[in-house]
């Protein structure tokens, strides 16, 4: 989409200006450089500046950005506006605008709870991994531009944490939701090894299967989305294995209480051919 030109009504810093164009709500328009040199009243072409140009629209957004413009070095700021491209040409999507909020929040903190020689913990590691595997990755490479370009070496807990808001962006899902829905597949597979007597190997195959098998369970409920199974299979299952069948239901019951969603009855045919995958290995 090619952008207007604008009149810069106030400057933030050398990368992040206010502007508007003819009689159009104000805009926050970030670029590295966009600002340098302008003044209010200044006309700017966004196709002139040679980094990607981006715009924050919502007014909500342009306030909680504003706030953070003040406590944000510069130069991170416009580093951070690199990540955001670069994970846009990684994943050829349009990203939601509150990653230039939420993931430069997160990580400017990041590095300053570092500084101060504060442990960063992320339990969900090897899930957000599983879940998550193309997110994970593009994190992985993240982190090393991180280091390269800034010589801060982030915690391997920080590869979960931005992998999550690279997958809240690109699916245009709030990260507070996504994290969310972890958590109920974190207390999902708690109950599986408790009522299966299980202790799960976070690396097999199997586990990887059952996480994801989770998540979309816990997408379509969120979502309302219903699934079916023929009833002469769920009828073979409950007979030959109670125990993962009634565990399978239990699971739904977290599912229907966190979610506050009914759960469709064909996921406890599903659920209950993984339960017994795990138990029979």
């Amino acid at each position: 989409m090619t952008l207007p030109m604008y009149t810069i009504k106030k400057v933030l810093n050398n990368s992040v200006v206010i502007c508007q164009h003819d009689t159009d709500p104000e805009v926050i328009l970030l670029g590295k450089g966009i600002g340098f040199g302008k003044k209010p009243g200044d006309l700017v072409d966004p196709a002139s500046v040679p980094e990607k140009v981006y715009q924050l629209t919502d007014k909500e957004e342009q306030s909680q950005y504003q706030e953070l413009v003040k406590h944000v070095d510069e130069d991170f700021i416009a580093f951070m506006q690199e990540i955001v491209g670069f994970i846009e040409t990684s994943t050829g999507k349009k990203v939601d605008e509150h990653i230039h909020i939420g993931l430069t929040d997160h990580l400017f903190f990041t590095m300053k709870r570092i500084e101060q020689g504060m442990e960063v913990t992320n339990p969900f590691l090897l899930e957000t991994e599983s879940l998550y595997p193309n997110e994970f990755a593009l994190a992985e490479r993240i982190v090393d531009m991180f280091h390269e370009r800034l010589n801060v070496l982030l915690p391997d807990a920080e590869t979960g944490f931005i992998a999550l808001h690279i997958h809240s962006a690109t699916t245009f899902k709030n990260v507070l939701e996504v994290n969310r829905h972890n958590q109920i597949i974190g207390q999902i597979v708690q109950t599986i090894e408790s009522r299966l007597n299980v202790k799960m190997d976070r690396t097999s195959l199997d586990y990887k299967r059952l996480l994801r098998h989770l998540r979309y369970a816990v997408e379509r409920v969120a979502t309302g989305e219903t699934v079916e199974a023929p009833q002469k299979i769920e009828k073979v299952l409950r007979d030959e294995y109670p125990l993962c069948y009634s565990t399978a239901w239990e699971l739904m019951g977290i599912m229907e209480r966190e979610l506050k969603r009914p759960v469709p009855r064909g996921e406890a045919t599903y659920l209950t051919m993984h339960l017994q995958r795990l138990t029979s290995r």
